[in-house]
């Protein structure tokens, strides 16, 4: 098992994307990268803790590879937007990676200059090594899965879901 924290805007986006994905065994929507210990989401979206929403991806590697795991990140968020993603605005939806160990942050930065030319912009997503993650509130949890039919889930996340499966159909699970 292996793990990587990945924040492209509002988690709930980031969790119902990666639990489609075949080899991914559990998502964590969270924080990370911020100042302040043991945030809950008032305080991260009222005050400046420095956090930015994130997702804690676990998969099995035998299954998909780090490399496909941030192939699928690169497309269902725009890396070259600093501290937004469409509607979502803010630090804490700044495109982020944070790496467990020098292995990862290598197939990272190899990632990041491999998808660059895809891009018209400059990418401009974080790359950090971890300090801590701290999960995210039960009702976060699952978000799309437990409330397919909130606005958010309907006008954000289906059309994000709809390119995955458009790019990455191989990759989902059956």
């Amino acid at each position: 098992m292996e793990s990587i924290i990945l924040g492209g805007g509002c988690f709930w986006c980031l969790d119902a994307s990666y639990n489609l994905v075949n080899g991914v065994v559990g998502v964590t929507s969270g924080y990370s990268g911020g100042h302040t210990e043991d945030p809950d989401d008032h305080l991260v979206y009222t005050t400046d803790t420095g956090h930015a929403e994130v997702v804690k991806v676990d998969f099995d590697p035998s299954i998909i590879s780090l490399s496909d795991v941030l192939d699928i990140f690169w497309i269902i968020h725009d890396p070259t937007t600093l501290n937004r993603q469409s509607h979502d605005v803010g630090t804490l939806y700044r495109s982020i990676i944070f790496y467990n160990n020098e292995d990862q942050k290598k197939i990272i930065e190899a990632s990041r200059d491999k998808t660059q030319p895809l891009w018209k912009n400059p990418i401009v997503t974080q790359i950090l090594p971890l300090d801590i993650f701290y999960p995210a509130a039960n009702h976060h949890q699952n978000f799309y899965a437990n409330n397919p039919n909130v606005g958010y889930c309907q006008v954000i996340i289906n059309p994000k879901l709809k390119k995955l499966s458009e790019k990455f159909a191989q990759r989902l699970k059956t």
